[in-house]
């Protein structure tokens, strides 16, 4: 929005999503945050930097040509709150006992919805009415008073790894030079193979899908690739690391070195299938039966974002009463049944969407699948997030839960590839039914994980 209202080309509009990179990636610097200091004081320190950050935004956007100092602020907050995400996450996990993790995933869920509204709705709007420079100073200056408030009141729990300044010698080893240059120079060569004349010219007309992924889909897809590599040959990989101060590698080789891990890596890889190609249709389905942005806007922002923050809040508290073993088929019954619903809708509707602009669906039955459905996503994501909240190590908690939380985002990035391809050939009715069908995988993978009994990784 910031770009488009100062003129930027739409090319320059459509490479903002560059910025989503550093959360793709976070998974290779979240190590470091295990490894040195606390994750109290990494929190803090990168709350401030990003208060910092933003207060420079508010005195670069007043600028008479803000762009160029703008596009490298936003790369720089984006790398900052990655980080700041990676010290929430360890932070919530070194400071609550297994039970109080359940019993408040529902508030982390909650907490992260109202800051997506905070940022995208609240500080938007305070710009239409004041100025963009002004919202970015209101927006520093919450982050300065959660930064004080957080500097007195967020508990001390843990006790101090590596000094944070050995950090810097660290990072700048010989060996760590080699393995940054060796990734880059492997992202480089890959960049010049996907853009020769050989793949552009061949392989990508005979694969058209390979075109719908985009560079974060990629770098996913490639850490997936890694670690089940990293599997094959785990048992070799720990004898090398017997006596090796590489807290580096093994943050990867420890997440591995659990039992049913393969069970646990898939889990995690299609758990959120079924919902991902829900919710990539949905709109383009809504619209075609007469529902209008605004109203789906209000109805799945407003009435939806409360639905799921309920669902999450309660089901953390009956995870928390009645252990997750005993809710976990309740609650992915709840998130991934309620597919179903929509493809009910479709069939009611399919006069409208195969002939768009001949009628239009009722908005409050429309809302009310859209109230239910969220409802149950919230339950299931609580049910997930306390899963892997589970398979956690102690001493690379925040670089575990980096991990898995980047796992769980390859499935939205496959169903991105095919669901325009599914629901064009087979109609929204079908699609909807196959979305239900993508989640029975996951599903049956259940009867095989550990840690459903109030065990974790960490008890091993």
């Amino acid at each position: 929005m910031f770009f488009k209202d100062s003129g930027a080309s739409l090319e320059a509009i459509g490479l903002t999503s560059l910025y989503g990179l550093p959360w793709v990636l976070k998974f290779l610097w979240s190590p470091l945050v295990d490894a040195f200091s606390t994750k109290r004081r990494w929190f803090l320190a990168f709350e401030a930097l990003l208060a910092v950050a933003v207060f420079l935004m508010a005195a670069a956007s007043a600028l008479p040509d803000p762009l160029r100092f703008m596009a490298v602020l936003f790369l720089v907050v984006a790398f900052l709150s990655a980080t700041h995400d990676i010290a929430i996450d360890g932070t919530y996990l070194e400071a609550l006992s297994k039970k109080q993790q359940a019993q408040y995933v529902g508030y982390q869920a909650m907490s992260y919805r109202l800051a997506l509204i905070a940022g995208g709705g609240g500080v938007v709007a305070f710009s239409g009415y004041t100025s963009w420079s002004s919202a970015f100073l209101l927006a520093a200056v919450i982050l300065s008073l959660l930064f004080a408030f957080h500097a007195f009141f967020l508990p001390r729990v843990q006790e101090t790894q590596r000094p944070a300044v050995l950090m810097a010698a660290y990072l700048i080893r010989p060996q760590t030079i080699i393995w940054i240059c060796g990734c880059a120079g492997t992202l480089l060569a890959g960049r010049e193979i996907i853009l020769s004349d050989w793949v552009q010219g061949t392989v990508r007309p005979a694969v058209p899908l390979l075109e719908d992924i985009s560079a974060p889909g990629w770098i996913l897809l490639t850490l997936a690739a890694a670690l089940l590599i990293l599997l094959a040959f785990l048992p070799a990989l720990k004898r090398r690391m017997e006596g090796s101060d590489s807290f580096y590698a093994r943050a990867f080789i420890d997440y591995l070195d659990q039992p049913k891990i393969g069970y646990i890596l898939a889990f995690i890889l299609l758990y959120r299938t079924g919902e991902s190609f829900l919710l990539n249709m949905l709109y383009p389905f809504l619209k075609d039966i007469g529902i209008t942005r605004a109203q789906y806007g209000w109805a799945y922002g407003t009435f939806g974002v409360a639905a799921s923050i309920v669902g999450g809040i309660l089901g953390g508290h009956l995870i928390s009463k009645f252990t997750l073993k005993r809710m976990i088929w309740p609650f992915v019954l709840g998130q991934n049944v309620l597919n179903l619903l929509y493809m009910g809708l479709a069939w009611h509707y399919q006069d409208f969407w195969m002939n768009p602009g001949t009628g239009t669906a009722s908005l409050d039955l429309v809302r009310a699948f859209i109230v239910i459905e969220a409802f149950g996503a919230g339950l299931g994501t609580s049910a997930f997030m306390v899963f892997i909240m589970r398979t956690t190590k102690p001493d690379f908690k925040a670089a575990h839960f980096a991990i898995a939380t980047s796992l769980m985002q390859i499935s939205a990035t496959l169903a991105g590839v095919v669901s325009g391809f599914l629901a064009a050939g087979f109609g929204f009715t079908i699609y909807f039914g196959l979305t239900f069908a993508a989640t029975l995988p996951g599903m049956a993978l259940i009867f095989f994980l550990p840690y459903l009994d109030g065990s974790s990784a960490a008890d091993q």
